[in-house]
Formats: structure tokens, sequence, C-alpha cells
């Protein structure tokens, strides 16, 4: 979806962000259907190379797709075919056009057009990842398009970050506080992360994750598996 072109001869289009809680999709009925999972979070968080990871340690015990967001490009398409963590048929791309939360949030279309595209042509589906493009802590999935959301946020934003909240990092079903490695080298205590993603969330879950010493992201696939197995439960012994 492309916006809008304005010439001097129309009046200016305003930028609309609408209410992140306001969610205007009805959610389908989620048995009938691939338990679909949405990955969001801000630029260079680690949202490909987790998808990416997901996939190494999902791929081989679910039917997996991936659709993927980013504005211009097919960038992050491209880094999972180029990596072969499934097969490119299995991958499809959607470019926005416009800021990634619209995509995700306010008109689904795209991405429900992408995962209706995967399905008709692979058949049925165990799982669909759905990942946003880059955004900020606003970033929300509409339950028209996903069952459940993960958003990643990673140590080089400085241990401030959950605690600047945001729907994205309050609401969501899953944090992933990423690139833990890397916390020595920009001063984030862990800690303090832990402490503050507790305050915001409440009894929503956290996990810490470093892709370096975990390229499966055991925690995530684990939280994956669990959802799958109460989402169909003829699936329970198989995500076991």
């Amino acid at each position: 979806m492309h916006p809008d072109l304005v010439t001097h001869d129309d009046p200016p289009v305003p930028h609309s962000h609408p209410h992140p809680d306001v969610d205007p999709h009805e959610p389908p009925p989620p048995a009938a259907r691939a338990l679909r999972v949405g990955i969001g979070g801000p630029v260079g968080s680690g949202k490909t190379a987790l998808v990416a990871a997901l996939c190494r340690a999902l791929g081989g015990q679910l039917r997996l797709g991936v659709v993927t967001n980013d504005i211009y490009t097919t960038e992050d398409a491209d880094f999972l075919k180029r990596n072969g963590v499934l097969p490119a048929d299995r991958i499809r791309a959607v470019e926005t056009g416009c800021c990634p939360h619209t995509a995700i949030r306010d008109d689904i279309s795209a991405n429900l057009d992408a995962i209706d595209e995967l399905e008709s042509t692979l058949g049925p589906l165990d799982l669909v990842l759905v990942e946003s493009g880059g955004d900020n802590l606003t970033a929300t999935f509409s339950r028209g398009l996903v069952d459940r959301q993960i958003f990643v946020v990673d140590v080089a934003g400085g241990d401030k970050v959950p605690r600047k909240g945001g729907p994205g990092v309050t609401t969501a079903d899953l944090l992933v506080i990423n690139k833990t490695d890397l916390a020595p080298l920009v001063g984030a205590d862990l800690s303090v992360m832990d402490r503050d993603a507790r305050a915001r969330r409440g009894d929503l879950p956290t996990v810490f994750l470093s892709l370096t010493g975990d390229p499966r992201a055991t925690p995530v696939a684990d939280w994956i598996r669990r959802l799958r197995a109460a989402h169909e439960p003829g699936m329970a012994a198989e995500a076991r």
C-alpha cells in the first residue's frame, strides 16, 4: 500500500496515528487456521534474526510460513531466503509503503492477503510468523491479524528501555530482551531491565536472549510450541 500522492493543488493529507488500544478488526476463529504470531520491535532490535532462529528451531516440526514487512524493500524476506532458513516458497514479503504499524494494526489487508496466498499455495499451515517492519514502542498488532504478539527490544538501546513502557513493551504476550551478550559493552544492567520489565508487565512473561549463545532462540521456540499445543489440542503430543 502506497501513500496518496499530494500535489500543490491538493489539501494536505494528515498522517493519522490511531490509539493502539482501538482495534477495528474481528479475530477469526483460531482453531480453524494456523496459529499466527506477530513479531514487532524497534529497528535493529533483532526481529529478523529471531525469525530466522525460530525457523531453524521449528521448521522441521511444524508446517511453517513467514510474512515479513518492510516499508519500501523486501530486505528481511531476502535475508531469510539467502540464509536458507525455510524454502523460499514459504516466505512472503509485504512492502507497506507507510509506517510499519499501519499494516499490522490499522489496515491489515496486505498481510492477510500474504497469509492467504501462502495457505492457498502450500495448503494448511500450523504456524505463521508475521514480522513487522521496525517501529517504535507503540507498535502493536491487530488481533484480527495475529493470535499472539512478541515484542523485541535490545540492550544496545540502554537499560532504560523497559521502564519507558509503551504498548509494545507493556501489552505484548512475550517481551524479548535481545542481545544480552552486548550488555557489558554498552553498560546495560540486565537486573535493572528485569526489574523494570516486571514492574511494567505484571504477570506477562519476559525472556532474555542472546542469539550468539543460543542460535535457536530456545525459550521463545518453547513458548511458541506451548502456544501451538494449546491452539489445537491434537498437537499437544507433537509440541512437547
